[in-house]
């Protein structure tokens, strides 16, 4: 038996939204001493807004949600002029609330409730982080904000207007999927380079190699390999930031292969654990020396949203993908095969996109297309454990090699059981 009558049920479940709105916004500002407003004010304020949205529905005049709007406004405007305190400017975040706050309100109202409420929260956790999010505008460089607005260009300006048609031989070739991975592949790849720009090294080398797999595996392994040669007392922390860096790939290819083709998630997963597992052990027994190490460099990884950069990974990508696409047609799986080794040395994004594309469009089978990821896997892990001989030396090699080629045997086994 309902306790308000049916005509009042829909307005009473707006009203309480919104109370339970301001209430989440208003907690927030309540333990401000600086704010100039708290629960009882931001509570009204987003029931006002809802008050405003009915008004103007059932009236037929929706202006009234603004009229609503100019007066919150002047009333806030009235409130500081007529205030007596002589103290800096505080800014405008409390007053910024309060307009968010009320337009809240009118949106639960015309029906957006959940939009209202997950905005309610994101709003809320902006207003919560202030020191974190203080930090890390003042730890990022005008290269960094650079890197975000280049990356909104890739995202948000190129994508849309790329056409979403097959072309050239094979009908492999399609641009704005093309590029639509490229987005992906820089988007992670950024969040990696902004975590690494913003975290620092003082979070020891479990952070750096994490985010420096996230950001480039190969620049992580190379920079870390350097370390070790020109400070030999740290190369067993360089060895594992090395080994977490190459755990990471396989963790963040696995995710991108669950996304863009579900039907290997399986196989591919399998593969990847017994690569991981081993990998991970090996890390483990050394984990005690994370927390006797120094300060550590900070990989040198190139901004992964410059056009140019991105420009050069599509291109990659487009010819790794016409290449096995054509190789495949001519000699079957065996030319996939190669072309997955070749490419995955340098680069195994692009080997490993470029193999879920053609399984994508039904020219391969999962077994097959399988083995090409693991390939490419396998010849950027080989690239990788030259690079820690050859620029580490006999000591990292020691240190380093005993994972690398855990996971390799890891990747190898996993091919026998899938």
């Amino acid at each position: 038996m309902s306790f308000v009558a049916p005509e009042l049920a829909a307005p009473v479940e707006a009203f309480a939204t919104t109370l339970g709105i301001g209430l989440l916004i208003g907690m927030e500002r309540e333990r401000r001493l600086d704010s100039a407003a708290g629960l009882r004010t931001f509570s009204l304020v987003a029931m006002l807004g809802c008050l405003f949205a009915m008004l103007g529905e059932k009236s037929g005049a929706p202006w009234l949600v603004a009229v609503g709007l100019v007066v919150v406004a002047a009333t806030m405007i009235a409130s500081n002029f007529s205030s007596q305190q002589e103290e800096q400017f505080r800014g405008f975040t409390t007053e910024a609330a309060i307009i968010v706050t009320y337009a809240l309100g009118a949106a639960v109202w015309m029906g957006y409730s959940m939009l209202a409420v997950m905005l309610a929260i994101t709003t809320t956790v902006l207003l919560y982080f202030k020191a974190e999010l203080k930090q890390i505008s003042q730890r990022m460089t005008p290269k960094d904000l650079n890197s975000i607005l280049q990356f909104g260009v890739l995202s948000l300006v190129i994508l849309p207007i790329l056409p979403d048609r097959d072309f050239g031989p094979y009908a492999a070739i399609n641009p704005r999927q093309v590029w639509w991975l490229v987005v992906l592949i820089s988007g992670l790849a950024l969040s990696g380079y902004l975590a690494l720009r913003i975290i620092g090294a003082r979070h020891g080398a479990a952070v750096l190699g994490i985010f420096g797999g996230l950001a480039s595996s190969t620049a992580t392994t190379m920079m870390f390999s350097r370390h070790a040669a020109e400070h030999p007392e740290l190369t067993r922390m360089s060895s594992l930031v090395i080994l977490i860096a190459n755990v990471m790939v396989m963790l963040r290819l696995g995710i991108i292969a669950g996304l863009l083709a579900p039907g290997l998630l399986r196989p591919i997963a399998i593969v990847f654990a017994c690569g991981i597992i081993p990998g991970v052990l090996t890390t483990l027994h050394g984990w005690k020396v994370l927390n006797e190490a120094g300060d550590l460099p900070l990989p040198d990884v190139k901004n992964p949203t410059e056009l140019k950069t991105a420009l050069s990974f599509g291109l990659i990508y487009a010819v790794v993908l016409l290449a096995a696409a054509c190789l495949q047609d001519i000699f079957g799986s065996s030319g996939l095969y190669a072309v997955a080794f070749v490419s995955g040395v340098t680069d195994a994004d692009a080997s490993v996109l470029s193999t879920l594309r053609i399984f994508n469009l039904e020219r391969l089978l999962a077994a097959p297309a399988v083995i090409a990821v693991a390939l490419a896997l396998l010849a950027n892990l080989a690239f990788k454990i030259s690079l820690v001989i050859s620029i580490g030396g006999k000591p990292l090699a020691r240190q380093a090699l005993p994972g690398l080629v855990a996971i390799g045997l890891g990747l190898g086994i996993g091919l026998l059981i899938v």
